[in-house]
This record gives C-alpha cells, structure tokens and sequence, in this order.
C-alpha cells in the first residue's frame, strides 16, 4: 500500500492526471470549433469573403496565441497556492490574473480595430479580399477582452484543479457562436461583419461566466476582488518569460510556413493539412501537459519532492505512450486522409509521405510537451524561455537549409516535417530532459 505522506498511489495518480487531461482536451478542441463554424457561415458568402475571414482570424489567433502566458502563468501560480495551503492567496492571484487579461484585452482590441487595414495588407489581401478581412477584424476586436479574460480565468480554475469548468463554458459558447453567427450573418443581413460580432459576443459571454465562477469562489475565501497594482504587476512579470517561450514557437511555425511556400504550390497545400493534423495531435499531448502543470505545481506549493517526481514519471510515461499511438494511428490512416482536403494527387502524395514523417516523431513530442507542462507548472519560465531562444537558432539554419536545396513538392514537404518535427522537437526534448534531470527548478512552497 502506498504511503499517504508520498501521494498516492499509481492507479491513484493516473485517475488524478486524466480527470484533468480529458476535461482539458475537450476545452482545447472547443476553440478551433469557433473557427470551423465561422468558415462554414461565412464561406457560403463567397470566396473573398472567405479569403478575408482567413486573414482576419490569423491576426486574431496570433494576438490570443501570443498571451497564453495569462493561462500558464496563472495555473502554476494557483496550484502552488493551493498545494501550500493558501487558497485566499491562489483566488487573489487569479483574480489579479483576470484583470491583467481584461487590460490586455482592451489594448489589444483598440490596436486591432486601428491597425486592421494595415495588418491585412501585410498579409496580402488583395483589395477586395481586404475589405472583408477588415471588417470581420474590426467587428470582433471588442471580444479580444473576454478572450484574455477567458484565458486567465481557465488557468485559474485549472490551477484549482477544475478542468471541467472551463470545458462546460467553452462547449457551450461554441453552441452560442454558431447560433449568433447564423443570425447575424444570414437573419440580420450583415455580412462577415455579423460573424465577427457574434464571435465577440460569445467570446463576451464566455469571459462572463467564468468570471462569475471565480469571484464566487474569491469571496467565498474572503480574497479581494478590486485590481492591486502590486498583484497585476506580479502577474505581467510571471508572465513575461512564458510569452518569450511562446514567441519562439510562434517564430519557428512561421518559420515553417515560410519554407513550405518555398517549396512550392504543393508542398505548400500539403503542409496546411499536414499542419492541421499535427495541430489536432498535439492537442491531445497538451491536455495531458495542462495536467502536469496542475499537479506539479500543487505537488511544490506543498513541498512533496517525490509526489513531483512521481507526477514527472507518470505523465511522461503517458505523453510517450499517446505520442506513439497517435503515431501508428496518423501513420497508418494518412493514404486515407488525403483524399479528404484535395483531389490533386500530388499534394495527397505529399500530405501521406509527410504524415508518416511526422508520426515518427509523436513519442517524442508527447515527450516535449508534458515536461513543458511540468516546467511550467514549476514556475521555470526563465529557462523555457532562454532555451527555446536556444531551440529557434537551431532549427532555423535546417528550415532555411530546406528551402535552399530540397526539390520541390512531395520529396521537400517530407524534408521540412523532418526538420520541425525532427530536427526542432529534438532541441526541446534535450533541454527540457536536461532540465528535468535536475533539481533546479524544484523550488517548494508558494
């Protein structure tokens, strides 16, 4: 029988770490749903008005993207709370997280309404492609403030253990998306436009109700409610090194994008359904990396060394194991997976051989993707943040050595997914392991 004092045991910790992970990857899947449901609505319009939702959306994921340190930041800082005991302390830093997002938010929705015209001619809209992604930008701006907010308060829940929360909110506001987007667009008469406000008004309401959870569970613990500079200030700066962490990713995957353009018309259809594939993947290994931030920062706050390394092991053992079977599922499926995005048999030439590249390397992935959750969860962003500075100047001499030399379609897409998936990830998977090997980013307590 297992110590009580060590945590508990095996089976005890594998219940623990799915009754986080699978909540979680049902709220992860939710958001790209948002997205679904609007090209579905708005590509009945016409293709530039699809073209325009495309431009418009890669802004506004990118700006989300960018500040998904409110969410990570926030559950390692609430579970080491909670693991010490502390949970006024855990709410209040939540709450300081909340209104850091809604700050953000506003800003960012003022900048996105001013720059939009800008923004899509950089893209390369052309001028009638432009005046739809414009208008859909400017139409959802005002939800980027409930999608910040939304952001921090999942990773306060999340750092309260409660995964299934935001997994009701997020299914839920996909429900409430579609149906506005439906009225709006087609009942009210308004275009794109209506789809940008019907997005925004979820992402609102969504913002709204999981605000409501949290403060219900503030002052339930007696932790103030109102902004304090101190504890806004604590959070930015938290958050700092993880959104350098997120900015070298976001770097590399452009990186690749640029490649595959490179490459060619095919290597480049490929590598978006390629892409999307690795996309709904790496979901799945995230999920069980939002657990490992959960309980590894819960483990430290309450300053139980071996409960942390017991949490390392497990989910290590389970991000490898869904890594590899994923890997023989994308392996095997991928003859048949082409024909479904195009009829051009050699970008399915190209989608196939490059799927099969990229399962080759799932393990690993799933290797790279709980100990960043486990780093996280620690508070370790200062390293994730130098080395994945570290892991971008690696992989980006094999990307543009890619594009120089390897021949075009099928033979280069395979290359590249090589070099991301290979090449990349093993830069992680070495200074993550390397990491983890230590006792370094072992701090206990809050």
């Amino acid at each position: 029988m297992a110590d009580p004092r060590r945590g508990p045991g095996v089976r005890a910790l594998d219940a623990r770490i799915l009754a986080l992970a699978v909540p979680a990857l049902g709220a992860l899947v939710a958001e790209p749903l948002f997205v679904l449901a609007d090209s579905a609505i708005v590509g009945h319009l016409g293709t530039a008005q699809l073209a325009g939702l495309s431009l418009a959306s890669t802004v506004l994921v990118t700006l989300v993207g960018l500040c998904v340190f409110l969410a990570y930041a926030t559950t390692a800082a609430v579970s080491r709370r909670i693991g010490a005991g502390d949970a006024r302390g855990a709410l209040t830093l939540g709450v300081d997280g909340m209104w850091l997002g809604a700050g953000l938010g506003l800003l960012l929705a003022v900048a996105a309404w001013l720059a939009a015209p800008w923004a899509v001619t950089v893209l390369g809209a052309t001028p009638a492609v432009a005046e739809h992604a414009v208008a859909y930008l400017r139409w959802s701006a005002p939800g980027l403030p409930g999608m910040l907010v939304v952001l921090a308060a999942t990773g306060a829940l999340r750092g309260l253990q409660d995964t299934r929360t935001p997994l009701w909110v997020a299914a839920g506001g996909a429900i409430v998306n579609t149906v506005l987007n439906l009225a709006l667009v087609y009942g009210a008469g308004m275009g794109i436009a209506g789809s940008g406000l019907g997005t925004a008004l979820a992402q609102l309401g969504m913002g709204a109700a999981l605000t409501v959870v949290v403060v219900r569970g503030a002052r339930a613990r007696g932790a103030a409610l109102r902004p304090a500079r101190g504890g806004i200030w604590g959070s930015a700066r938290a958050g700092a090194p993880l959104f350098v962490r997120t900015l070298s990713l976001r770097l590399a995957i452009l990186l690749t994008v640029f490649v595959a353009a490179g490459l060619g018309e095919v290597a480049l259809a490929g590598h978006q359904v390629v892409n999307s594939i690795w996309g709904l993947t790496a979901f799945a290994l995230d999920a069980l990396a939002i657990a490992a931030q959960a309980l590894v920062g819960f483990s430290l706050g309450a300053a139980d060394v071996g409960q942390t390394r017991a949490v390392l092991r497990r989910t290590l053992t389970w991000g490898v194991g869904a890594g590899a079977a994923l890997g023989v599922v994308v392996a095997v499926s991928g003859w048949w997976l082409a024909p479904l995005f195009t009829t051009d048999p050699d970008v399915r030439r190209a989608v196939a051989v490059s799927l099969v590249v990229m399962a080759v390397f799932l393990p690993m992935a799933g290797w790279v993707f709980v100990l960043d959750g486990v780093l996280i969860g620690a508070g370790d962003g200062r390293y994730l943040a130098a080395t994945g500075l570290l892991t971008l100047l690696a992989y980006a001499p094999v990307a543009l050595a890619v594009r120089a030399w390897a021949p075009d379609g099928a033979p280069g897409l395979a290359y590249l997914w090589a070099a991301f998936a290979g090449i990349f990830m093993l830069a992680r998977a070495v200074t993550t392991g390397l990491r983890a090997r230590t006792t370094t980013w072992m701090l206990t307590g809050t």
